[in-house]
């Protein structure tokens, strides 16, 4: 699907397009251009996170000490 440029830097994104992704008027979509050049567009509500470990990443719930950590992690 091709569709020309405007003047002022704006497409319009194919309805096929805007349907496949769930995007109505006022949706914010993001750009992101990936290792091998090509640009992928999706809804910006559901990017990637930062990194593959950002989704993970937070504080532990664990009620232990660090010492009895250690212990588990290295044996005793």
């Amino acid at each position: 699907m091709a569709t020309k440029l405007t003047s002022k830097g704006q497409v319009t994104i194919p309805k096929e397009v805007r349907e496949y992704l769930g995007l109505k008027q006022g949706s914010a979509v993001s750009f992101e251009v990936d290792p091998s050049g090509d640009v992928i567009v999706r809804p910006a509500d559901r990017r990637r996170p930062a990194s593959r470990f950002a989704a993970v990443r937070g504080s532990a719930t664990v009620k232990m000490r660090t010492d009895e950590i250690m212990a588990l992690t290295r044996g005793d």
